[in-house]
């Protein structure tokens, strides 16, 4: 989070100016009015993200700026500051929007209790805008062209949104979505919630091989406080938040296999106990969870638990790479180009026909997130009219045009020892994204070796920098 944006409206000189001094050392960013109306003034230059503001005030009192800014500044976390006598007030204003309160006379640390209790909230509150933001931007986009696209044509991915709308009316059936990173497992998992009764409710997702698994059990079903040592407040955990909708658990086959029949248990039992409470509390979550690691060889190998394998694969979504579907590509690629165009305000007169025909025939290993970033970098170099093969390229030499070099090595006399070297020399560039120290390892040669043979063949040097 940016740096905090601070404005403190108080009528006596002496509490602006101690609170200010504490709140710069707290490298917070402050501004000071002693007047409703100066306070408003700042308002109107400047963005701010709390206001620590008196009850107490001339020209008006501390509840009526309250529901002023609140008209005018919804997204504003106010903090009110009371006298003694003043809780009724105080409980007026709690209900008219303010986020916290601390009493005079007060000392430093009760500000800055309050300050990050509300500084916390911004950032919960932000999170939950910026889902809402992505949940309807692309529950809209989804609605307009589910299933053509964004996910493409083939008959691979008609048939995986087939089985998108049908498991989506199975309410409780839990989900298992497969496929290499970059396939978009999580845009399959956001339509199958979309494409279900739970479509109002709310889609979580998570990470699962970004959790430490001394954290598991408080991410996953939440705490009371000082239920361990650093558990200041209570903690909602993932599945009370997801509770009547979706909690999407990505990388499922990274979750360690100690905590695997914890989370088997509450599929089970459709409940949750909080860490430091014995009171279960029952959820009603759809799950659906994602791996790109083969999870029934790692059932074999003892490292991913069968039964939770089989209780979570209920019924089974693969999604396959972009290299199997290449149909897809010229709708994908078109797509991306047009948002991308969009979002930087770029008009495209002429789009070179042979971008479609080039990137039909490329690998993809990073699958449709690969293709997307391709786009992007292409369309920001572009400052031209037309977007063209030259606008594709990578740090140097495009490898467009490296495959250009293929196609052409491909036409000449088979059995050319010398061509096979270099067409060799040109994939083994092409693979790792024209790094000499990683292709030099992967011809098994020194790198002083493949510089030569680079200059013998006229490869440029410059490759990859």
């Amino acid at each position: 989070m940016d740096k905090l944006k601070i404005l403190v409206l108080d009528d006596e000189k002496r509490v602006r100016d101690e609170i200010e001094e504490f709140l710069i050392g707290r490298k917070f960013k402050v501004f000071k009015a002693g007047l409703p109306s100066e306070a408003f003034k700042i308002l109107e230059k400047q963005k701010v993200d709390i206001i620590i503001l008196d009850i107490k005030l001339p020209e008006m009192d501390g509840i009526q700026v309250l529901d002023e800014v609140k008209i005018q500044y919804p997204e504003i976390e106010v903090i009110m500051i009371s006298g003694h006598g003043d809780m009724t007030t105080v409980i007026e204003a709690m209900r008219n929007g303010a986020s916290d309160y601390f009493q005079k006379p007060f000392r430093l640390l009760e500000i800055n209790n309050a300050i990050e209790r509300t500084k916390r909230f911004i950032k919960l509150n932000n999170k939950l805008k910026e889902y809402k933001q992505n949940y309807d931007i692309f529950s809209k986009e989804l609605q307009k062209d589910i299933g053509h696209r964004l996910l493409g044509s083939s008959k691979a991915i008609k048939d995986t949104v087939n089985l998108m709308t049908k498991v989506a009316k199975a309410d409780t059936t839990t989900v298992m979505i497969t496929g290499e990173s970059g396939t978009g497992k999580e845009l399959i998992a956001r339509g199958i919630h979309y494409l279900s009764d739970r479509n109002k409710q709310f889609f979580y997702s998570v990470n699962c091989s970004a959790i430490p698994e001394s954290l598991f059990e408080s991410e996953f079903f939440g705490h009371k406080k000082g239920s361990f040592t650093g558990a200041t407040t209570d903690k909602i955990g993932w599945f009370e938040i997801a509770n009547n909708g979706t909690l999407f658990l990505d990388e499922i086959s990274d979750m360690p296999l100690s905590q695997q029949a914890k989370l088997l248990r509450v599929l089970e039992d459709k409940k949750v106990s909080k860490l430091g409470t014995h009171t279960p509390k029952n959820v009603n979550v759809r799950v659906i969870a994602a791996s790109n690691q083969n999870l029934e060889k790692m059932v074999e190998e003892k490292t991913f638990r069968a039964d939770l394998y089989h209780r979570l694969c209920s019924f089974i979504i693969h999604i396959p790479p972009l290299r199997e579907r290449r149909e897809d590509i010229p709708i994908l690629l078109k797509h991306f180009i047009k948002d991308y165009s969009n979002k930087m305000k770029k008009s495209f007169t002429q789009i070179d026909k042979n971008i479609i025909s080039i990137l039909s025939n490329y690998r993809f290993s990073g699958n449709i997130r690969e293709l997307k970033n391709i786009v992007e970098r292409a369309v920001i170099i572009c400052d031209d009219d037309i977007l063209s093969l030259k606008h594709f390229q990578s740090f140097g030499n495009s490898y467009i045009e490296s495959l250009n070099t293929q196609d052409k090595l491909k036409a000449k006399i088979n059995f050319d020892l010398e061509n096979a070297e270099k067409i060799l020399i040109i994939k083994a560039l092409v693979k790792s994204n024209y790094n000499k120290s990683k292709t030099s390892e992967l011809l098994n040669i020194s790198w002083q070796s493949l510089d030569r043979r680079m200059k013998k063949f006229g490869l440029s040097e410059n490759a990859g920098k």
